[in-house]
């Protein structure tokens, strides 16, 4: 069967992913490697009242025109457009807080994961459970509300993630992933579902200042493979205004960027891990055991078919990295000689490699947003160097480079300390499209083999696409097998090891980097 046939009988699977930056659309075919079309929007979250949102609005604007672009990306290639699909799949940024009542209006603006506004709940409420809940979780959003008395907390119905929000209006059902929801609130890894004690705990917490137990506030978990409805009309209408894609298709449960990123990685079994270089940066390890203490670094949440997983989260990825690389393109545009953005992201990354190991004695900082890892509430962007560093543009490409990873070393290291292996992490996101270089320098910065694979260019919306096509196969194998047999079989994979050069110089940046969080925390109180 070729492409265009599985298109024209449905055999195909649907994923959307709601990034940071981007709306992605990824179309896959009845063999799940497969990319069949693919189609994006491009939005930016806006800073409203003290807060990080994107109105919703701008959600079913840039959904619809992601879904117009892969139809058109279809008919492009195959001269047919999708009237039918086998399986759709939603995934989003994980954690923050949607707040609806009980006719379904929302509440309070949408609150990303990249608020920090939530400090005074999320230690209390660590305190309170035992466990490390993060500024950006659900339930530290939702704290924070009743601790503010905000007056939309009495009416109260339903909390979600983005990702549960837009499975919800496309099926009609409050229902989440254990992934996405393991942002929410704690999950008791032995049920698969929200840790009773812990819900019990909260709900004494709260008194009487919610409208009713937490659990009921909370979407229903479902663990990769479980049916999660089916797109209604209203659903199909919202997706594809149209009218041309058929409802009745079914749905997978909604997952976070975490759990998609995990499977676009085949990082679902344990000693396997994958990070994510984005908007934010972060790394998921797939735990062999519990970890022998909480520790502020790290959050534990779930694989999508709820294994245990130590996740360490940078609010901060590559967003300055990007912004330096357009000022070079600026630059290369007023002397005259005009190069694309991908040019020169390579051009520079491949400068990189000729810089010192240690950086050359500068420093970079790459904090837009606050940084928990690090201690920080608000970010300033930094550059800092000492009169007599050697400042050469290959160095100052690899301290760019490092900064990225900066924050993200420090969490890991923590993971290290409790004896936690690694076979290896898989690596995805735009920075490392260059072949070799951010690759190299996080193995360096990790002293893990980092691997990169020829399916992860599509990333997220390819994973949830993935977990789509799962439903049709749940009852024969467990998800981990499933990615093994059907969907990397015969992946390329190309693994960097650790060079011993760029392991010792990363060290010695990251002691600079450390004692240097001093200068940004002044920045962030003078500035």
């Amino acid at each position: 069967m070729t492409a265009r046939d599985d298109i024209l009988a449905g055999r195909t699977s649907l994923g959307i992913e709601l990034g940071s930056t981007r709306i992605k659309a990824c179309l896959i075919g009845a063999d799940a490697g497969d990319v069949l079309a693919t189609g994006s929007f491009a939005w930016e979250n806006s800073f409203a009242d003290g807060l990080w949102t994107y109105p919703l609005e701008e959600v079913w604007h840039g959904l619809q025109a992601a879904y117009a672009d892969l139809v058109a990306d279809a008919h492009d290639r195959y001269g047919v457009k999708p009237t039918s699909i086998g399986a759709i799949g939603v995934s989003a940024m994980m954690h923050g807080y949607l707040a609806f009542d009980a006719e379904g209006e929302q509440l309070t603006a949408f609150r990303t994961w990249r608020n920090t506004n939530t400090g005074v709940a999320a230690a209390e409420l660590t305190e309170l459970l035992g466990v490390n809940i993060p500024l950006r979780w659900s339930i530290a959003h939702l704290h924070q509300a009743v601790l503010d008395a905000e007056p939309h907390v009495p009416q109260l119905d339903f909390i979600t993630t983005l990702a549960g929000y837009v499975h919800w209006q496309l099926t009609g059902k409050r229902v989440l992933g254990i992934g996405d929801a393991s942002g929410m609130f704690p999950i008791d890894s032995a049920v698969r579902d929200y840790d009773e004690r812990m819900l019990a705990a909260y709900d004494a917490l709260a008194a009487d200042r919610l409208p009713c137990p937490v659990k009921d506030l909370l979407p229903r978990v479902l663990p990769a493979g479980a049916a999660a409805g089916d797109l209604t009309d209203e659903g199909a209408a919202l997706l594809d205004p149209s009218g041309v894609l058929r409802p009745g298709v079914p749905l997978c449960p909604p997952e976070g960027d975490a759990g998609t990123g995990m499977v676009a990685t085949n990082s679902v079994r344990p000693r396997t891990g994958n990070v994510s270089a984005g908007t934010s940066i972060f790394a998921m390890v797939v735990l062999e055991r519990p970890l022998a203490r909480a520790h502020d670094e790290l959050d534990l949440v779930t694989t999508p078919a709820g294994d245990q997983v130590a996740m360490v989260h940078c609010n901060n990825g590559a967003s300055e990295l990007g912004a330096w690389v357009g000022l070079f393109v600026r630059f290369a545009a007023a002397a005259g000689t005009s190069i694309t953005a991908d040019a020169a992201f390579d051009a520079l990354f491949h400068e990189a490699l000729a810089g010192e190991a240690d950086g050359g004695g500068l420093l970079a900082y790459n904090h837009l947003a606050g940084e928990p890892v690090a201690g920080l509430t608000a970010g300033r962007p930094l550059f800092v160097r000492t009169p007599d560093s050697d400042f050469t543009l290959a160095n100052f490409m690899r301290a760019q480079l490092y900064g990225v990873f900066g924050t993200l070393a420090i969490g890991m290291k923590v993971l290290e300390d409790e004896g936690v292996a690694l076979d290896r992490l898989l690596a995805h996101g735009g920075m490392f499209r260059t072949s070799g270089v951010a690759q190299r320098f996080l193995a360096g910065a990790l002293g893990v083999p980092v691997a990169v694979g020829e399916l992860a260019s599509e990333g997220g919306a390819w994973g949830i696409a993935v977990l789509a096509s799962y439903l049709a196969h749940a009852d024969a194998a467990d998800l981990g097998t499933y990615l093994e047999t059907h969907v990397f079989a015969d992946a390329s994979i190309v693994t960097a090891d650790p060079d011993p050069a760029d392991v010792a110089g990363f060290a010695t940046y990251l002691d600079r980097y450390r004692a240097g969080l001093a200068i940004e925390a002044a920045a962030v109180d003078s500035l």
